[in-house]
């Protein structure tokens, strides 16, 4: 079930042709199977991160297998995806023409039939990565999503609270993304659990971690919410630290909201920009990376059990550096990493 090729060393360098993390296996023959979904219609600040699966691909044949906190990941097997073409084709209508409303600061009744177009694509796609997710889980299959912005993994998420009814989302992110509706887009990068809390009911709490940057409506929201979407401000965060509190006692609270089985969404903007400089939307504040990784550590060591994730906004630097694509692959197998770890509990 995904173990390694007998030929496959992993202490070698990776082929330039490999899969991701220089793998050798096939989709098939992987416990873990990630869809790049290359998709940013509804940016309305920086762009580029549809060009984030194959930046965290390139860059995740640089990353060493052996991890000292998770063991050895790669032996149950990780494969990627190819690219969909149609999702490609997808994001290029939809970003010619959504350009104008963004510039327009939204929506005017002369644009309202271009964002209605929009709005059905990214419909389009919700569905092909819901198909494509359910599909997979149906294969017996962990199931990852690498984005794209943080409106693609909606079809991921509707399979995994199918399979998984109670399911919870651990959300790291600068941004709450409770928006409903953003510049006229439905299913805006900016609206995306406002869509989940009101259109999946299989999710039962989001808990949302190192939220900076939010507005008014979206802070009413969780207020209203009864304690279905618990906020961890980065603020009440980083004052708790400078009164003491260790990091590890914050993750053990937070972790005590979430259900038995977690989904995670995680946007790279919930780090530090210093670590993703060229994301859509860098807030300045956010997690360490070691800070990340002890969130995630955190859920696992509770008895709880990742089901599921996605990783979206990291966008490549235009000059050509990798070091975005670089801290996102690394995230990424940590989060394969803990996700494995959790099921032998």
């Amino acid at each position: 079930m995904g173990a390694p090729m007998p030929t496959f060393d992993p202490n070698a360098a990776a082929a330039a042709d490999s899969g991701i993390f220089g793998l050798p296996h096939t989709p098939d023959e992987a416990h873990v199977v990630i869809l790049p979904v290359p998709f940013e219609a509804t940016t309305s600040y920086g762009g580029g991160t549809s060009e984030g699966p194959r930046a965290v691909l390139e860059a995740s044949r640089q990353v060493d297998l052996f991890d000292i906190e998770t063991g050895r990941p790669y032996a149950r097997g990780i494969a990627m995806l190819e690219e969909p073409g149609e999702v490609r084709a997808w994001n290029a209508r939809a970003k010619q023409l959504a350009t104008p409303i963004v510039e327009a600061g939204g929506v005017t009744p002369e644009l309202q039939a271009a964002c209605d177009e929009v709005n059905a694509l990214c419909e389009r796609m919700n569905e092909a990565v819901y198909r494509a997710t359910r599909e997979w889980l149906q294969k017996g299959k962990r199931v990852g999503v690498l984005g794209g912005d943080h409106s693609v993994p909606f079809g991921a998420i509707r399979a995994h609270a199918e399979k998984y009814p109670g399911l919870g989302l651990l959300h790291l992110d600068a941004h709450a993304d409770l928006r409903n509706a953003y510049e006229g887009f439905q299913w805006s990068h900016a609206s995306i659990f406002h869509n989940v809390m009101e259109r999946i009911p299989g999710v039962a709490k989001l808990v949302q971690v190192g939220i900076r940057d939010l507005g008014e409506a979206e802070h009413d929201y969780i207020e209203q919410s009864k304690g279905r979407v618990k906020t961890y401000f980065d603020a009440q965060l980083q004052h708790a630290r400078f009164e003491g509190t260790p990091w590890n006692r914050q993750v053990d609270e937070i972790v005590s909201h979430l259900p038995q089985h977690v989904y995670l969404t995680f946007d790279i903007d919930g780090l530090d920009p210093v670590l993703c400089p060229h994301t859509g939307t860098p807030v300045p504040g956010g997690l360490s990376f070691p800070e990340v990784n002890a969130l995630i550590a955190g859920v696992v060591r509770s008895g709880r059990t990742i089901v599921g994730f996605d990783l979206d906004e990291v966008a490549p630097d235009a000059e050509g550096g990798e070091w975005d694509g670089n801290v996102g692959a690394r995230l990424l197998y940590k989060m394969i990493g803990w996700m494995l770890k959790s099921e032998a509990k």
